[in-house]
């Protein structure tokens, strides 16, 4: 029985959290910085709030620019504050005018 270990398909290693989020800066060598806006409900006044969080991101081909929507899984640590790997682009950035 043989397992093909591909980085696109899911990990064989267990559940793994995935999150997606817009690339903010890709100005490191193989790092990204990925911004995630979650909506949550304030518990006293019941109105929505964005909270925003941002996460440092191994990029191995340096493939991502600004304004990417991309998946990221958690991984092993690549360095004091990266946690994260991207999986997958969904969505390109548009082209500014």
């Amino acid at each position: 029985m043989t397992t093909e270990n591909t980085d696109t398909d899911s990990d064989t290693r267990g559940n793994r959290r995935l999150i997606q989020g817009t690339v903010t800066s890709a100005k490191m060598d193989k790092t990204v910085v990925v911004t995630v806006i979650r909506r949550i409900r304030d518990k006293h006044f019941h109105k929505f709030m964005n909270r925003r969080v941002k996460y440092r991101a191994h990029d191995e081909n340096n493939t991502c620019n600004e304004g990417d929507v991309v998946e990221l899984i958690a991984s092993r640590p690549y360095s004091k504050t990266k946690r994260w790997r991207v999986v997958r682009t969904i969505e390109k950035a548009r082209e500014q005018l």
